[in-house]
């Protein structure tokens, strides 16, 4: 039966994101709100746990993961990027925006695209993931909860809970998020193209 961890939106309790961080580093999948919609997470170098993670939201190995990133220090470890790209990716983050980008070899090729190479990276504008993020001291492997056969993301914590309570380990809670998941931009051919129009304004990405 997976938790409930109720968190406060501004000051978010570092004993219950603590455990939270316990959970993911056993491998498990955690349901956690972001500044567009809520998102499947689990740790970036656990293959069990993605594979799980995308057999839970019903995708194959070339749909995007996202490596949630808790600032853009981390985006070198993770994606190669040109001056022009950084510049871009920096005037919208934090913010909701995924940006595919050319994985770095620090990045496990099953995480990966798995022909071209590529990844999807952002950083979220959101106090909770932000504190559960720096507590995690590394990115975080995502996807946007959207359930199989379905369009549209879930935002009520207790529904996901009662959906996927056999499924994950815990849903964190903090009070509504966005119902809208995040714009995605591919930057990997130079000029920016739009993948998916989200929450994210374009104007911001150069669209």
């Amino acid at each position: 039966m997976a938790q409930l961890f109720e968190v406060h939106p501004d000051n978010p309790q570092a004993r219950l994101l603590k455990q939270a961080v316990a959970l993911l580093d056993k491998g498990d999948i955690l349901a956690v709100p972001t500044d567009s919609s809520y998102a499947l997470v689990c740790h970036l170098d656990d293959k069990v746990a993605a594979d799980k993670l995308r057999r839970i939201r019903g995708v194959d190995d070339k749909h995007h993961l996202t490596l949630l990133c808790r600032d853009l220090s981390e985006l070198a470890n993770y994606a190669r990027v040109d001056n022009q790209q950084f510049r871009l990716i920096k005037s919208a983050t934090p913010g909701p925006y995924t940006f595919i980008l050319e994985a770095s070899k620090e990045v496990p090729r099953r995480l990966s695209h798995p022909s071209r190479k590529t990844i999807g990276l952002r950083v979220p504008d959101h106090k909770v993931l932000q504190s559960l993020l720096a507590l995690h001291h590394e990115p975080l492997l995502a996807t946007t909860l959207i359930p199989p056969g379905e369009t549209e993301p879930i935002n009520d914590a207790q529904d996901i809970l009662e959906r996927y309570k056999n499924q994950i380990a815990a849903v964190i809670s903090a009070g509504a998020c966005a119902l809208e998941p995040t714009t995605v931009v591919d930057l990997t051919g130079g000029e920016p193209v739009l993948i998916r129009q989200g929450r994210g304004g374009l104007a911001a990405v150069g669209l």
